[in-house]
């Protein structure tokens, strides 16, 4: 198996891990020791996140990245990596971060470049130790809100003070959107869109929505309220949805941990409001990003097999699936069809 199928660098070779300086000062390591100790699963899920970013460098360009993930998650990710690149794995880990990440990227860029999109306003639900409002130059007319508990962005924002503090490089740690605006909320509660609006969020301007690794964290009921919630919007302004999505038998992955699924993504959207929905899945053409060359890997196997399946004929194991979900409506668009249109 070539070294391009397994999506290694192109000197062939991972790196070995070198941590930043900044990780061994006393702020950000006790800053991590309490991430370490306090945080649930899907708080420290947004530093396991930073960590396939800051490992995966050759196709994602964050700085940032490594002292957000801290110490212990880009230890075990790296192991993880190591590992499979001895053993020859058809999958390296994190491949699946990288890949989702440079999805989001994409079709964020190409949602602020299209006629409906300039300007528009980006709202990062679950945000995280997401990064896109420091390195990605396609938000430079972009009001940005990023929304999460308040604990998290006040790590988050820890960390970045340290950086700035620091003799880290400051072309790194300067916001490339219009603006940036941390809200502290729960999506899971029923006030977070008026604190959202009392940030600076305009409810009646083109919004592009980024719910990245956060819907499956939620309950059935809460995850349709806030997909409702964001359709709802269609008929005020042009709003675009990206998402990601676990079909049934991911969830099984941690019974603890995940709970809304949804099978048919492409047709739930538009039974809700949605008026224009595409879907991918890892490894299809836009979804791809030569990471997952091979055909014989996990995804390109679950990619041949007819998604109504829930078990594997060959082997019997569970098709679990993510996918990567664009949807889009808007006033014109509502008014204009009396049924949803749907790509998928």
């Amino acid at each position: 198996m070539s070294d391009q199928v397994n999506a290694l660098p192109d000197d062939q070779t991972w790196p070995e891990l070198k941590l930043p300086d900044l990780l061994h000062s006393d702020s950000v390591r006790q800053v991590h020791a309490t991430i370490e100790k306090e945080w649930d699963f899907l708080q420290r899920s947004a530093c396991q996140t930073a960590a396939g970013r800051a490992l995966w460098k050759h196709v994602i360009h964050d700085p940032l990245a490594s002292l957000l993930a801290g110490e212990t998650y880009l230890r075990n990710l790296h192991e993880k990596i190591k590992k499979d690149c001895l053993n020859n794995a058809r999958e390296i880990s994190g491949v699946i971060l990288a890949v989702r990440t440079l999805w989001f990227d994409s079709r964020l860029e190409d949602a602020l470049n299209s006629p409906n999109g300039r300007e528009a306003q980006v709202v990062l639900l679950g945000a995280g130790m997401d990064t896109r409002a420091y390195r990605l130059s396609c938000l430079k007319d972009s009001d940005v809100f990023e929304v999460d508990f308040p604990d998290v962005l006040e790590v988050k924002t820890t960390i970045l003070q340290a950086a700035k503090e620091s003799t880290f490089d400051s072309q790194y740690i300067m916001s490339k959107a219009k603006s940036l605006t941390r809200v502290a909320a729960d999506i899971r509660e029923s006030d977070w869109m008026e604190k959202l609006q009392i940030a600076g969020f305009l409810p009646q301007k083109s919004t592009v929505w980024i719910l990245e690794g956060i819907l499956y964290y939620l309950t059935q009921s809460h995850a349709m309220q806030v997909l409702r919630i964001l359709a709802n919007n269609c008929v005020l302004t042009h709003t675009v949805l990206l998402a990601d999505f676990m079909n049934k038998p991911s969830t099984t992955l941690s019974n603890s941990a995940f709970q809304f699924y949804s099978d048919w993504p492409d047709h739930l959207l538009p039974s809700i409001g949605f008026t224009h929905v595409k879907l991918s899945q890892i490894g299809d053409p836009d979804a791809h990003f030569g990471l997952l060359n091979d055909p014989l890997n996990l995804f390109n196997k679950l990619r041949s097999l007819p998604r109504s399946l829930q078990t594997n004929p060959d082997d019997g194991t569970p098709c679990c699936r993510l996918y990567l979900v664009e949807a889009s409506g808007s006033p014109d668009q509502c008014a204009a069809h009396k049924g949803p249109i749907t790509q998928s």
